[in-house]
């Protein structure tokens, strides 16, 4: 067992919690957190992720990860790029295309204009059949306007009072409704406070609290309220996105690993972070209902 291992384990035993309880607290399967305990990290896929499981083993043992990455630096792994060589070596070289795909792409101009000719004879030949047919209808044509203009004069000021009393109805309707429908509540995401990593908003006119997490790159993100309970705590790759619905809590602390690369969305609305260059940072919001 590793120095780093042993100090983990310890801290576990102290706070009661077994492996089965762990794995559940953290999302890591229990072989991994073995792995840990025991310094074996040959057994876990990267070392991006060594750092990341040693980082969700000590929040959720209440130990400060940032210090333990300190104490123990020559233990754990120091880089997260390990496997981009082996990426870009999976990369596949485009091939050259076959003489009958090249020949193809060679006439597709000389098709396409052959299509555009035959759509454009089509169209004028339609136009002209159009234009036969309403020059043989236009004297019925002339005679049953005559007829509907007739019988239009007859009903217009019937028609024309009838449609004043319905547009005062509904103007009245409208002022109505305009009256009794209550105003909606504007939201509010305001900086309270900033101290050290830590910076605290407060949110004020929102009827919900829907917390949006988007990476643009690969980060770790951990949620907590303001009792410690934890709600979330894993690595979101780049492009996807976590969406929690934290109505029912007066206060949360979302602690992101990589500030440039996460997107915070408060109820739509994007957090602006007052410190884009300190990583991790601690994002406190406490939500005020009203």
């Amino acid at each position: 067992m590793s120095e780093l291992g042993d100090r983990l384990k310890q801290a576990r035993e102290e706070k009661n919690i077994s492996l089965d309880d762990l794995q559940a607290m953290t999302k890591i399967q229990k072989r991994y957190l073995l792995g840990i305990e025991e310094g074996n990290y040959s057994m876990i896929p990267g070392k991006f992720y060594v750092r990341a499981f040693i980082k969700q083993y000590a929040e959720a043992v209440n130990l400060d990860p940032d210090m333990i990455f300190e104490e123990f630096k020559n233990e754990v792994p120091s880089t997260y790029n390990e496997d981009l060589p082996e990426q870009l070596s999976r990369v596949k070289t485009h091939k050259e295309l076959p003489k009958s795909a090249s020949k193809f792409l060679d006439l597709l101009p000389k098709l396409l204009i052959v299509i555009v000719i035959v759509i454009i004879a089509i169209v004028f030949w339609l136009w002209r059949q159009n234009a036969t047919e309403s020059n043989q209808g236009g004297d019925t044509t002339v005679e049953n306007e005559n007829e509907y203009t007739n019988n239009i004069e007859n009903t217009t000021s019937t028609d024309e009072e009838n449609e004043s009393v319905e547009k005062e109805q509904e103007d009245a309707t409208a002022e109505e409704e305009t009256k009794s429908e209550p105003e909606a509540p504007v939201q509010t995401l305001s900086v309270k406070e900033v101290k050290g990593n830590t910076t605290t908003y407060e949110l004020t006119g929102a009827d919900k609290f829907e917390l949006e997490v988007i990476a643009k790159s690969r980060t770790w993100v951990g949620i907590k309220n303001g009792k410690g309970k934890s709600f979330f705590g894993a690595e979101i790759a780049q492009g996807e996105s976590h969406v929690s619905d934290f109505t029912a809590e007066s206060e949360i602390t979302v602690r992101v690993g990589n500030v440039p690369g996460t997107d915070l969305k408060v109820n739509g609305e994007l957090l602006k972070f007052e410190d884009t260059k300190t990583t991790p940072q601690n994002i406190t919001i406490i939500y005020s209902k009203e």
